[in-house]
């Protein structure tokens, strides 16, 4: 990447001559977003309206986390509460591509509605690279559509603006330490949320399974990066399979689901490993899955598959 004081300069030059009105900024808690988002407020003002989505999605606590990263980054936003409307639109869909479809459309549906209120039409997003080549662009195959790329209706009524199109993760990350973002290694979470970390239909009970089973990991895997036991790991979480499971509890017979656990180093999200972490890690994330999340998970498993032939994320 060139000098981010200079992508810093250039791109608040662009926005202010592409956006001669006022925009919404779609703001979802991570560096890619959050980054646009401060550009949009420097370039627009309070021409500018950035919007977070509580999709009833997001991990344990997120909600309330992301609004003290948003304060600590200086950066003004609004929280809608939305999770009826999208647990709403997925209801009986299995399929990944099509979860990603309606979960791009009902954001869009939300924004356009809230743009209207606001007098915009434009909607700025955190949009990067990877985003786009991996659903579809540059003459590739669709690897899996980004809810806000390939996931956009096509009867959008919003000018779509995307600052940071052209940069990688490991160039926004250098972006985002010259905006004084703070964590900028915090790790990346799928705009779609929790919902493409359920194989399979999506329902409130299997997303309360599938966050808690997520916070235990990431609270594992963070207390042996704070004692220096393993490095820090570009992701790591918890899926939610699509199969049942036999277990024991006591002396019974159990049916429970079954989760599969997700740590892999990387460095633009491109390309990953799976990362060799200790037995001892496994072994705790596996008993605490079980026993918190007991008679609904019964077996926890490690994938150790790169990228490629995987992604990263599941769906």
């Amino acid at each position: 990447m060139r000098d981010p004081a200079a992508f810093h300069r250039d791109a608040i030059a662009h926005l202010r001559a592409e956006i001669p009105g006022r925009a919404i900024v779609a703001a979802s808690g991570g560096i890619d977003s959050t980054a646009a988002a401060l550009l949009a407020q420097e370039a627009l003002g309070e021409r500018s309206r950035a919007l977070f989505v509580d999709t009833g999605l997001l991990r344990l606590h997120e909600a309330e986390r992301v609004q003290g990263f948003f304060a600590a980054s200086h950066l003004d936003v609004e929280v809608l509460p939305a999770a009826d409307r999208f647990l709403g639109v997925l209801a009986g869909v299995a399929d990944p591509e099509e979860k990603r479809r309606r979960i791009g459309e009902a954001f869009i549906r939300l924004f356009e509605t809230e743009a209207e209120r606001f007098g915009a039409d434009s909607l700025i997003q955190g949009t990067i690279a990877p985003d786009w080549i991996e659903s579809g662009g540059a003459l590739r195959d669709t690897i899996k559509t980004h809810h806000n790329v390939g996931g956009l209706p096509k009867d959008l009524k919003l000018k779509i603006v995307e600052p940071l199109r052209d940069l990688y993760k490991d160039e926004v990350r250098a972006l985002s330490t010259y905006l004084h973002i703070p964590s900028p290694e915090r790790q990346p979470f799928p705009g779609p949320g929790l919902a493409v970390r359920i194989t399979g239909p999506v329902t409130a009970e299997r997303v309360a399974i599938v966050r808690k089973a997520n916070a235990v990991v990431e609270e594992e895997v963070e207390r042996r990066i704070a004692d220096g036991s393993i490095a820090r790991p570009w992701q790591y979480f918890a899926v939610l399979l699509p199969v049942r499971t036999v277990g024991v509890q006591g002396d019974n017979r159990v049916h429970g689901e079954a989760v599969s656990v997700r740590i892999v180093e990387s460095s633009d999200a491109m390309t990953a490993t799976a990362m060799g972490v200790p037995m001892t890690l496994l072994r705790t994330i596996a008993e605490r899955i079980t026993r918190e999340l007991s008679g609904k998970v019964t077996r926890v498993l490690y994938d150790v598959t790169d990228k490629p032939p995987a992604t990263i994320e599941w769906e």
